[in-house]
């Protein structure tokens, strides 16, 4: 979703200030909550890089980048500037890869979850019809949405991706597949968000049934 869809919505105005402000709160913590926790995992694995990058912080304008973010309100897809981490200075290299790997997918999920629930939460005592109300409903569709998507798609094992990162963990250096990933990871990783941005069926199945599959499950304990 880009910004060109919230305006062809057929939304008024203050509902499509809302609805967009709602969406780019939720990027902001997709984005800058797994890059954090990958940070701080990191640390705790023996790479200070983060530290000394300046990057282990909350602050949005540590995580901008420009093509990222003109990609997200252009297309609905884009990046941070990544959390930089040196493998080299892990007290274990193959423990300190995996942990680091599963961090980031594991924070998406994680918040997707607590998201859900807290929009299942809004629906239920929440006016939807009071703009205000709706903007805090918006925001927790809009970040349950986006953390399952990007948990989801760090899972394909395309270099850069925490899902290669894995994988690269239990192969040998000279590996044919982690070789022709470096090499060309980036285009092939470039051609997927292509075909997802022209073809968002996969996009749509995750929103319908896994999001709402879930969401069906919390509003059976209310």
């Amino acid at each position: 979703m880009g910004i060109i869809d919230f305006f062809n919505s057929g939304l008024s105005v203050p509902e499509i200030l809302v609805t967009l402000g709602a969406w780019v709160i939720a990027i902001l913590i997709a984005l800058i909550m797994r890059e954090v926790v990958r940070g701080y995992t990191a640390v705790k694995m023996g790479d200070n890089t983060p530290k000394i990058s300046g990057q282990l912080s909350l602050n949005p304008a540590k995580h901008f980048d420009l093509i990222g973010f003109l990609c997200i309100l252009v297309v609905g897809f884009g990046w941070s500037k990544g959390m930089p981490i040196n493998p080299n200075n892990f007290r274990d290299i193959k423990k300190g890869q995996i942990f680091c790997s599963l961090a980031g997918i594991l924070t998406n999920l994680a918040i997707f979850v607590v998201f859900t629930f807290l929009f299942v939460v809004c629906n239920i005592f929440f006016d939807s019809t009071v703009l205000i109300l709706k903007f805090l409903i918006l925001i927790c569709y809009y970040t349950a949405i986006i953390n399952l998507f990007i948990g989801i798609f760090n899972l394909l094992p395309i270099y850069p991706l925490d899902g290669f990162s894995f994988v690269e963990t239990f192969c040998r250096y000279d590996n044919r597949y982690v070789n022709f990933m470096h090499r060309y990871g980036s285009l092939i990783l470039l051609g997927v968000v292509m075909v997802l941005a022209m073809f968002p069926v996969l996009t749509n199945w995750i929103s319908d049934y896994v999001f709402e599959g879930l969401a069906g499950l919390f509003s059976m304990i209310f």
